[in-house]
């Protein structure tokens, strides 16, 4: 996730009175773009599409009111991380701890006080902001820059899950840095570090598709999920990756397939089912790999297997 600024933010506004939707945007115009509903049930839906930053949700609505629609929000994984505050005519203590066992983090009363509802809205848009740069970092390789495994894990359980909702084809590559043991032992770890930074950042470049993800898998190899990927746009995919490492010139007089860096690409396809699992294709982009390196490597072996 990016770190946010005030124009990215996303803010929603619930409150079945049109006159404090209208009082509280015009309060909080220029902090990000703003959605609105009427009723607890509209809201839950906008808040799933838009996954906003910051949420005012009034206590008192008809039908469902307020605590019932933020526990429902705290329980759904696109929405359980925006930051609510509650706007209610209640000024009572016992309301205020209501509100924040309900998920809450703060409570604002009416009438609105604008300077008021403006600060606490700057104080919730820069925590979100802080807690998506922190979740950047967890989620980023501290060398190449390039996401980590353990995101790579979690983005490729929700692709597979939505190429199975759309009966689409799947694509992964697994790349690995051909001779790469040798290269550091030659050159040194600052130059394997180096050498690894050029082709991640190439690898990145790359892969720019929307939904593509470029992550560090672990050592020199590096895997690419391809959303909406058949698996001989995989293989030319690697193919083309191939060639844009070869391209790069740079030294590697202890390679078997050459004096620069190259690299070795598996590629697997698949279109998601019941029949299927994510290990299957993990496991065919894998054995790609290994038969890409064990025929000699500096090129791309697409899966028979997936």
């Amino acid at each position: 996730m990016n770190s946010l600024t005030e124009e990215q933010s996303r803010i929603l506004i619930i409150d079945d009175s049109v006159t404090s939707i209208r009082l509280l945007s015009a309060i909080l115009k220029d902090l990000g773009r703003i959605w609105f509903a009427t009723s607890g049930e509209a809201g839950i839906a906008l808040a799933r599409e838009h996954q906003p930053q910051l949420i005012f949700l009034d206590v008192e609505m008809p039908v469902m009111n307020g605590y019932e629609v933020c526990k429902l929000l705290k329980e759904n994984a696109d929405t359980r991380d925006a930051s609510i505050i509650f706007i209610t005519g209640q000024s009572s203590i016992e309301s205020e701890i209501q509100a924040l066992e309900a998920g809450a983090v703060d409570f604002i009363t009416k009438p609105l006080n604008q300077p008021v509802v403006r600060a606490r809205a700057c104080t919730q848009l820069k925590v979100q902001r802080q807690a998506a740069a922190l979740l950047s970092l967890a989620n980023r390789d501290g060398l190449t820059g390039l996401f980590n495994r353990r995101y790579f894990n979690e983005m490729i359980e929700l692709e597979f899950l939505r190429h199975k909702r759309q009966g689409l084809s799947l694509g992964l590559a697994f790349i690995d840095i051909d001779h790469f043991k040798a290269f550091n032992d030659g050159y040194g770890h600052l130059e394997g570090d180096t050498c690894l930074s050029m082709v991640a950042q190439t690898i990145e470049l790359g892969t720019k598709r929307p939904g593509e993800i470029v992550a560090r898998y672990g050592g020199e190899e590096f895997v690419a999920i391809l959303p909406h990927t058949t698996l001989e746009d995989a293989r030319k995919y690697g193919a083309w990756l191939c060639e844009k490492i070869y391209a790069l010139k740079l030294p590697h007089q202890f390679s078997s397939c050459g004096n620069v860096v190259t690299i070795s690409v598996g590629v697997a396809a698949l279109v998601p089912s019941e029949k299927c699992t994510i290990r299957q294709l993990i496991d065919a982009a894998d054995q790609a790999l290994y038969r890409a390196k064990a025929a000699g490597r500096n090129r791309v072996i697409a899966s028979d297997s997936a």
